[in-house]
Order: structure tokens, then sequence, then C-alpha cells
């Protein structure tokens, strides 16, 4: 999937146009690439075997407890940045997420 598709900002509940701003942004970059699959240059037919292959990765329990992992340990350490979420997240997940889109 394009990566342009998803994004995960953080805004607090005090933080109101900054909250729309990024809604605002998000969905006029999700309208321009079109529907899901086509700015990938993916069929329909392959799309949904992707699709239905990826939830049951995300749905497999070694996938599940590598992410609860890596959430608690970022917990723990208070770490608040994007970067070092992503970095830490795709440190942990990956090999199970790799092994369950096999």
């Amino acid at each position: 999937m394009d990566e342009r598709r998803y994004n995960l900002q953080w805004a607090s509940a005090a933080e109101a146009p900054r909250f729309v701003k990024l809604i605002t942004e998000f969905t006029a970059q999700v309208r321009e690439l079109g529907p899901l699959g086509h700015a990938e240059g993916v069929e329909p037919a392959e799309l949904k075997a992707r699709l239905e292959k990826a939830l049951e990765a995300l749905s497999s329990r070694k996938v599940r407890t590598s992410f609860g992992t890596a959430t608690r340990s970022l917990r723990k350490d208070n770490v608040l940045d994007g970067k070092v979420i992503a970095e830490t997240v795709e440190a942990k997940v990956e090999k199970s997420l790799a092994s369950a889109l096999e």
C-alpha cells in the first residue's frame, strides 16, 4: 500500500485547530491518490487477495504479541517522538509480520 495512505500524528484535545488541519490535509492527500489500488497499480482482484492476506497476518498471535511488546517498551520509556516510535515498532514487529505474510 502506498505509504501516503496512512499517517500517525498526535494532537491533544486542546489542539482542535491542529487536528482539523491534520485531517483536512490527510483527506486531500488520499483523495489525490484515488481509490485504493489505483496509485499502487494493483488490480481489484489482486488488491482483495493482498488485503485478505494482510488481515490474516495482523490477526496472528505472534504479530499482535510483538506489537504489544513494542507498545509496552515505548510507554515505559515515555517515547513520544514519531520517528523513534516508527523505528521501534519496525524493529520489534518486522520479523513476525514478514513471517506471517509468507
